[in-house]
């Protein structure tokens, strides 16, 4: 998504492996991570746990680079691992703020390592600083782990239990004690979680593809509203009370956020994105020469557009392999940057042609705006934007980094006038009926709260600034 790549972030991925066997436990949390980086490349983190002590090591910056020169060597075997890949949708980018959480509490020490957002952080934390609790960061996951803490009185199960139903928002979790593992999902499902198995070795992760680069088989998806505990007794699963009838997972995980050889709640990332394609073909076609797609999240839809449609696929956009996702940069200006060396037009499949410019969403549209604005430069006779999701008219607070109004090139305009504010000579969306359609082998429902404003909580499309 060329907007998405550059300007939107779903802020984390999270993992988390507990051997009976295998000790080098920081490994197997590396190559989980590494599978994770698409979801977060500002900072990364693993913690490790062993003869009842917990050892992190966290740095800014990528997997590899952070876990260089013999960093991830440093860390203990053991029978535990936790690890996190971040993008900042709260707190600012900093080294203090990157995860896991750790600390010393009622259940001696303790790592937490979340991804998504809650909505009610701010109360949270004041509630919390009235009963004397110190922060050391500005990020919601430390005011969990704190509030888990608080209310464990000794029992880490029993302080999940009794924090869960106070926060308010997405995620996922993944939390170490010196002899547990747990992971819990939201009780909408809004964030996704998965569970595998490698030999003796259970493994929990964002995304299945992280489970296959550690060598585990998929076992399942955790389920919205559940806990599960791993330890040297086996794997026990537990839910919260009031875990509503209908969930709500976000459906960007499929636009864009997850890699495409993920399996999410039953439905492959791949064929989601196949099938948008084929499906936004039949109901928003242009009459062009040629179909390309916005490097590489768009491609798998605008190659199913082209089959469906009959229109040649031709690639328009040459992508620097060596340039991080561009949506990683904090500030625009940086992601300004990024994008200038990260794209180049390939001009002799576009010079004085007809193209369908296909990306799977546009939300501030600074980014397509270049993009339509570069291939015009190259020569295409005429630019046609589809987009494999809806307009997006509302903002997020539920872990998706577009927080106001104002950043959506889609809030307020139609169609006709977001293809003029694009510089395109026409944009066409899928509508959320299509793109749920799309999805159909995903066994939950869905949040769609960016494109029609209604979301699990309230808050969650609310029109604020984020809570830095």
């Amino acid at each position: 998504m060329d907007d998405i790549q550059s300007e939107i972030t779903e802020d984390c991925g999270v993992f988390g492996v507990y051997s009976s066997e295998n000790r080098a436990v920081a490994h197997t949390a590396y190559y989980g991570l590494f599978a994770l980086q698409h979801r977060g490349q500002e900072s990364c983190g693993i913690a490790v746990a062993y003869a009842d002590k917990i050892i992190c090591r966290k740095g800014m910056g990528l997997v590899p680079d952070v876990f260089s020169g013999g960093a991830l060597e440093s860390l203990p075997e053991g029978d535990m691992a936790i690890g996190h890949v971040r993008y900042s949708t709260t707190g600012a980018s900093e080294l203090v703020n990157a995860q896991p959480v750790v600390f010393t509490g009622k259940c001696g020490k303790m790592a937490l390592a979340h991804n998504g957002n809650l909505v009610n952080t701010d109360s949270l934390r004041a509630e919390l600083i009235k009963r004397n609790a110190v922060f050391q960061t500005t990020i919601d996951s430390e005011v969990m782990a704190v509030l888990i803490n608080s209310l464990s009185d000794g029992d880490i199960l029993k302080g999940v239990m009794r924090a869960c139903p106070m926060f308010r928002g997405s995620y996922a979790l993944v939390i170490m004690t010196a002899d547990k593992l747990i992971a819990v999902r939201d009780p909408y499902g809004i964030r996704p979680l998965c569970i595998g198995r490698a030999d003796d070795d259970v493994m929990v992760a964002s995304e299945s593809c992280a489970l296959e680069a550690a060598g585990a088989s998929l076992l399942r998806d955790v389920e919205p509203g559940e806990i599960i505990v791993i330890d040297s007794s086996g794997i026990k699963s537990f839910f919260m009370d009031g875990v509503p009838a209908k969930s709500r997972m976000c459906i960007f995980e499929y636009v864009y956020f997850a890699r495409p050889d993920s399996v999410m709640d039953g439905c492959s990332v791949y064929e989601a994105r196949r099938e948008a394609g084929r499906l936004l073909a039949r109901h928003c076609g242009a009459d062009a020469d040629v179909v390309a797609g916005v490097p590489d999240s768009a491609n798998v839809a605008a190659r199913a557009f082209a089959e469906e449609s009959g229109i040649p696929f031709a690639e328009a956009l040459a992508k620097n392999r060596y340039v991080g996702r561009t949506f990683i940069q904090p500030d625009q200006r940086l992601r300004e940057n990024s994008l200038a060396v990260k794209l180049n037009p390939i001009r002799a499949n576009i010079s004085g042609k007809r193209l369908v410019l296909i990306d799977d969403s546009v939300v501030r549209g600074t980014t397509m705006r270049r993009m339509v604005k570069l291939l015009r430069e190259a020569g295409a006779k005429e630019v046609h934007v589809r987009v494999c999701s809806p307009v997006i008219r509302h903002p997020c607070h539920l872990g998706i980094d577009f927080q106001t109004y104002s950043q959506l090139v889609g809030a307020g305009r139609d169609e006709e006038q977001i293809a003029e504010a694009l510089g395109a000579d026409s944009v066409r969306y899928l509508p959320a009926e299509l793109l749920v359609k799309a999805c159909a082998k995903c066994s939950r429902d869905f949040c769609l709260g960016c494109f029609t404003g209604e979301y699990p909580y309230a808050g969650g499309g609310q029109d604020k600034l984020k809570s830095e």
